[in-house]
This record gives structure tokens, sequence and C-alpha cells, in this order.
């Protein structure tokens, strides 16, 4: 997505918002700022970008400084041949909150965002006031039992059944080196559809301009190959987990009731000795754009 689309998205926005750059460590990381109180920062996933959050965005700012972040890789921010590892991209987000001035943030991730905040949280945790986790938890040894064919609790047509689990084929699409660049070119717009019909309980929740923008921000090979290369990354994010100490901050974990909610309660809470895990109600994996006034009531309630 351009320089020009971003600036006018930003600007559409109530709370001040803005489109900036900031060089960090060589790589550029486009963010979108407004508001003002304690920095909040938004950390996106796959196949979105800060975009994702524009339906909270707003209300946030009443009370936060929001930082909305394109994740290396995403978006307006550089898309290098490597460091797509969550650790690495955690220190992104660390070398911006100091960029940007800040000792201390909230910090929110969702999908592939939601696994950078938890790296950020375990490694520097001096950094994070309070962290919440979006329907997706970092990769760990649990990974390693997701399988090829969908099992008796995994829906694969769309027909949501609370409960039931979602089958992740794109996983081990997004694994092959190359190829999906060739395949995916030209066809952004019916990949974004195929997923976000999938994982929405209400497909409306996303509309056709928002599914453009999307469709837009990955119609390059660039764009393509760097989001396939946070996936691709997942073998090293579980060896880097293994030395993960307990989350020592606040934490809580919101999943759809109808995406991954069962999951993330049997996991995260043995990951920290405050950890929280809630279901979101009536909702698929897409938690800020199918109930964005749900979402905004649990993060200022837990942030404060």
């Amino acid at each position: 997505m351009d320089a020009a689309v971003n600036a006018a998205l930003a600007e559409s926005l109530e709370g001040g918002f803005s489109s900036r750059l900031a060089a960090i460590d060589g790589v550029r990381l486009h963010y979108v700022e407004g508001g003002r109180g304690e920095p909040l920062v938004l950390l996106g996933g796959w196949p979105q970008n800060w975009w994702q959050f524009h339906k909270i965005m707003p209300a946030l700012a009443e009370r936060y400084r929001v930082i909305a972040v394109d994740i290396r890789g995403m978006g307006g921010s550089d898309k290098p041949e490597g460091g797509y590892d969550k650790k690495t991209m955690a220190l992104d987000v660390l070398g911006l909150l100091r960029h940007l001035g800040h000792d201390r943030a909230h910090i929110a991730g969702h999908d592939i965002g939601a696994m950078v905040a938890q790296a950020l949280a375990a490694d520097h945790p001096e950094v994070v006031k309070k962290l919440v986790l979006l329907d997706v938890h970092h990769p760990d040894e649990t990974f390693t039992g997701l399988t090829l064919l969908p099992q008796p609790d995994q829906h694969v047509d769309g027909d949501f059944t609370a409960g039931s689990r979602i089958y992740l084929w794109w996983f081990a699409l997004n694994q092959v080196r190359g190829l999906p660049e060739t395949l995916l070119a030209g066809r952004e717009r019916a990949w974004i559809d195929a997923l976000f019909d999938y994982m929405l309980l209400d497909p409306r929740s996303i509309g056709d301009r928002d599914r453009d923008l999307y469709a837009r921000a990955y119609s390059s090979p660039d764009a393509v190959r760097a989001g396939n290369a946070w996936y691709q990354a997942f073998m090293q994010d579980i060896e880097d987990q293994k030395e993960h100490p307990p989350l020592s901050m606040p934490t809580l974990v919101l999943g759809g009731d109808h995406s991954n909610y069962d999951f993330l309660a049997s996991v995260l809470p043995s990951k920290g000795p405050d950890v929280r895990v809630a279901p979101v109600k009536d909702c698929g994996h897409y938690l800020p754009e199918k109930q964005p006034e749900a979402i905004v009531r649990e993060l200022v309630e837990f942030f404060g």
C-alpha cells in the first residue's frame, strides 16, 4: 500500500491520526499514530495491515496514544530478505518505542502481531506494561501437532460450530518458497476473500473496500514473500520460545468463540502467573473488525 493511500486512510480516522515512517536498525517501519495518553501499540497480522484496527482506533485514541504498526514485511514497512522470526520482529517494535521516546507501553497484537507481541513481552518485559493477545499466541510445541488433513473437530467449509477449530490450510501453503508469489499474482482479491469468508462468522464484517485495500497491500511478489516468511520462521520461533520466561506482566487473551478460544484457554494460562483468557461472543478470527465495540470495551477495562 503506497504512502499516499496510507496517509489518506490515517487522516480519515477521528483522533488526529497521521501516517509516519521510522528507520529502525536499517529497516523502515510504517506506523499510524494518534490520540493522547499512555502509549498503546497495536500489531496486526496476515493477510492484513494496520488498517485492520481502524474500527477501534478512534475510540482508543480518546484514552491512549495509539500506535498501529505495520510489522516487518507488512504494508508500508520494508520487506527485507530475512529477520522474520518473532524475536527479531520484537526488536523492531522495541526500537520503534525507543525512537518515539517511550520507556513502556501497553501492547496488543492480533494473529502474527500477537506472536510478535508475546515475543516482545517475553524477551523485553521491562517495556511492556500490559499485554493483550487476540486469537493467536506465539508458536510453541503445540504447533508441531498441526495436521495436514482436517480433524473431526475442524471445519473446512466455513460452517461454524461453537467450539470447532479452524483448519489452517494456509500454514502449509505459506511454507513453500517462491511458488505462492507466482500462484497468487493477479489473484490477490480471490484469496483475500477465501480467507475472510472462511474465518469470519459474518463475511459482511469486512466489506469490499477493506478487502480491496488488503488485496492491494499484498499485490506484489515481495509482499507475498514477506508475509509467507512469517510462517516459514515458525520452527525457529518454536525453538526461541523454549527460552521464554513466564510472562511477568498482566496478560489478557481474547479468542473468538467460533475461532480459537477453546484452544487458547487450554494453552495460555500456563504461560504466566497473571494470564486471563476470555471469549469474544459471536466472533470468528477477525476480532477487531467483527466485534469492535467489545474489543474496545475489553481493552479499556484491562489497560485502565
